[in-house]
């Protein structure tokens, strides 16, 4: 049986069991009927031109892992905490929400779970106003909509400042031999409110993982949103993520995505402009080595005048990984004076290396200033040869200019222990310790 095959089967069995008066029922049985009818993309679509899923689909993956009693102990994930300050933390171990490892409230704003969100009478009006209303009808999307069970449930009131950050952290323990698990992200944040939130996806074995993430992301009048991506997973485990985000009047949103290690990655991150004065920024640092596969697919769609987009992507690929960058900037005819900048810079370390690269400008309005960029080259030589003719060895050398090349990235970091945190990571993938920080 096909991984869709198995899938729309279960789908029937999952449906039985969910009340029949959730706010979302009527949505699960059109969105599986979506999915039926595409199935999973393939290199035909012009989007998935460059990352094939099909040896991921072979695998028999379980869709409804066992949930075992194997408790996971702090220190044993300790690491992949943002633990030098404190944070709410939202956990879940194989898809099942973790109370001991985990760090909610409900005093004066919402961090909890996406399954009270959709089974409690008082989550039901914002529920209904936002749930599925910035995501497209998208196959991968559809799909999570129809098992839409749990995840993170987040709203920031009008006028609240969050005091620390908040971690999203998914966790597989490997007690399936493969699991296939769909994590489903509702964040609300208020007029002129400000969140900061890190997001990470973290297998525990060397077991197969396959993870289908949806987020929707709401930013209201002059709200801010800081939101960070660490994807430094196993090489067994494969990511796709999906973010859609709505941006309302004089609102800002910054995404940051750190991609480290993992079979494959594909982020879909897609922006909507839909006031006046909107501001998004979309940066991300690619490190790869082996035959690891990490796919940006960006769109920023600027529906509104007088908006700004700054996109800055970095890459670094070695040995025989491979990158892609499909980015998208939508300039429509209403959205006068726009402001959108689109860069990708690629290092290639070996000569097996590969990375595709797209950048796309649609502009439909005649008053606008909108670039795009991209390059795809190797370390300076020149560079190299002045650093080691005054005695800096090659190694530490190559490791001095990644960091100079990854720099401008690192510096739009708000969380300085976040920051401290991925120049670590970076050091560790190149391979040096460095007595600096970025």
């Amino acid at each position: 049986m096909s991984l869709k095959d198995k899938l729309l089967s279960s789908y029937l069995a999952f449906e039985d069991n969910l009340e029949q008066d959730s706010p979302i029922h009527d949505l699960r049985n059109e969105a599986i009927k979506i999915f039926e009818l595409k199935g999973f993309p393939s290199k035909k679509e012009e989007a998935w031109k460059y990352t094939s899923l099909n040896s991921l689909l072979k695998t028999d993956y379980s869709v409804f892992p066992k949930q075992l009693e194997r408790s996971i102990e702090f220190k044993e994930v300790k690491k992949y905490f943002l633990h030098d300050i404190d944070t709410y933390k939202i956990v879940f171990v194989d898809g099942v929400y973790s109370s001991f490892l985990s760090e909610t409230t409900h005093d004066k704003l919402d961090v909890c779970l996406m399954s009270s969100a959709l089974n409690k009478a008082k989550y039901k009006p914002v529920v209904e106003a936002y749930f599925n209303k910035a995501a497209k009808q998208e196959s991968l999307t559809a799909l999570n909509t129809a098992f839409a069970k749990e995840g993170a449930y987040i709203h920031i009131p009008k006028h609240k400042e969050v005091e620390k950050p908040i971690e999203i952290i998914n966790f597989s323990t490997g007690n399936e031999a493969a699991v296939f698990l769909q994590p489903r992200n509702l964040i609300v944040v208020g007029e002129n409110a400000h969140v900061q939130i890190i997001e990470r996806h973290q297998s525990l074995s060397e077991n197969e993982v396959l993870t289908n993430c949806v987020t929707e992301i709401f930013a209201e009048k002059r709200a801010h949103v800081d939101y960070y991506k660490i994807q430094n997973n196993v090489p067994t485990a494969s990511l796709i993520d999906t973010t859609y985000i709505s941006q309302q009047r004089d609102s800002d949103c910054n995404v940051h995505t750190f991609s480290f290690g993992g079979k494959l990655t594909r982020n879909n991150l897609n922006f909507y402009q839909e006031g006046e004065h909107c501001n998004s920024t979309l940066k991300g640092i690619t490190i790869l080595e082996d035959r690891q596969h990490v796919d940006h697919n960006t769109l920023v769609h600027h529906i509104a005048p007088n908006c700004e987009s700054h996109q800055d992507y970095k890459g670094i690929f070695g040995d025989a990984s491979t990158g892609v960058f499909n980015g998208r900037v939508i300039v429509e005819k209403d959205a006068q004076k726009t402001d959108a900048f689109q860069q990708n810079n690629n290092i290639l370390i070996d000569d097996k290396a590969t990375i595709n690269a797209k950048p796309q400008l649609e502009i439909f309005a005649d008053d606008v200033k909108c670039s795009h960029g991209c390059t795809i080259g190797q370390l300076d030589e020149e560079a190299m040869f002045y650093m080691r003719s005054r005695g800096i060895g090659k190694k530490e050398a190559r490791a001095l200019l990644m960091y100079a090349f990854a720099n401008n990235v690192l510096e739009s970091v708000k969380i300085p222990e976040l920051k401290r945190r991925i120049n670590k990571l970076i050091a560790n993938k190149i391979g040096v310790s460095l007595g600096f920080e970025i």
